[in-house]
């Protein structure tokens, strides 16, 4: 795990989730891209002027993170980029390769029942790079636990499973399997990936009309670190993703939430 990125919003919650990120890039020798996307308006009409402006405030509230937060030699490099958030974070994973992206559940909603805001859920859904969800406030800790639960064991691309088999070695993780069989599972879908059965502590099946139900049956008993989920075109989150908001009565997690790449079925 080399490059971590960490898209800076309006969130309050900005320079805690840095923070978060750049605790975590120490522990495992990573840098630190720090983002924060502008909206480019048409030139037409002598807007430049509005555009520079616009990319100068982008500047200055990557600033204003910076100062917040205490980087402990890790090396963290800082970008305004113009256009769509979901497009930026596309955009720069072809020039600088990305990892891990850290975000936090609410970029820029100051609804109180919200879970993920409409920009932090349109990065989750929406892009294939693996993403961890800090819960505001959350100080990075090693963690030493995490429940990961799946619809279908099979993993036809090891990359998928790369993310959690690099913390799992690096924190020495116990990894709790939760397989959730539902109405829709097939036979296929039953069996497990050797790498995954290979990293586990401890292996649960139970039936349930959904992942998400699983997890909410099974989260207190594991009581995890980390919860782990698989972004799949028909899976955990399918339902609440046919929006980019969620509300937390939808869904919730006091730990931080790792997303791991698409992989269809």
């Amino acid at each position: 795990m080399k490059n971590i990125l960490v898209p800076v919003g309006s969130s309050k919650s900005a320079a805690s989730n840095l923070q978060y990120a750049i605790d975590l890039a120490k522990e495992v020798d990573a840098n630190v891209y720090v983002i924060s996307v502008f909206k480019q308006v048409s030139k037409v009409g002598g807007l430049t002027k509005l555009n520079e402006i616009m990319k100068e405030d982008s500047k200055n509230r990557i600033a204003e993170v910076m100062a917040a937060v205490d980087t402990k030699g890790v090396t963290v490099v800082a970008h305004p980029i113009k256009g769509d958030v979901l497009d930026g974070v596309k955009r720069f994973n072809k020039h600088v390769p990305v990892d891990l992206m850290v975000i936090s559940p609410r970029s820029n909603s100051i609804r109180e029942e919200v879970f993920l805001g409409k920009t932090s859920g349109k990065l989750v859904k929406s892009t294939s790079v693996p993403v961890l969800v800090v819960p505001e406030g959350v100080v990075f800790e090693k963690p030493k636990t995490v429940m990961m639960a799946f619809k279908n064991g099979q993993f036809k691309k090891n990359k998928t499973l790369e993310p959690l088999v690099y913390l799992t070695k690096k924190f020495n993780l116990e990894v709790n399997l939760l397989h959730v069989e539902t109405p829709e599972s097939t036979s296929e879908m039953l069996g497990v990936s050797k790498k995954l059965m290979k990293i586990k502590k401890s292996y649960t099946k139970t039936d349930n009309a959904s992942t998400f139900l699983g997890v909410v049956e099974y989260f207190q008993q594991m009581n995890p670190d980390i919860v782990c989920v698989v972004r799949r075109q028909r899976g955990f989150f399918s339902k609440l993703w046919e929006k980019n908001i969620i509300l937390k009565k939808e869904f919730y997690t006091s730990k931080p939430l790792l997303v791991l790449g698409v992989q269809d079925y």
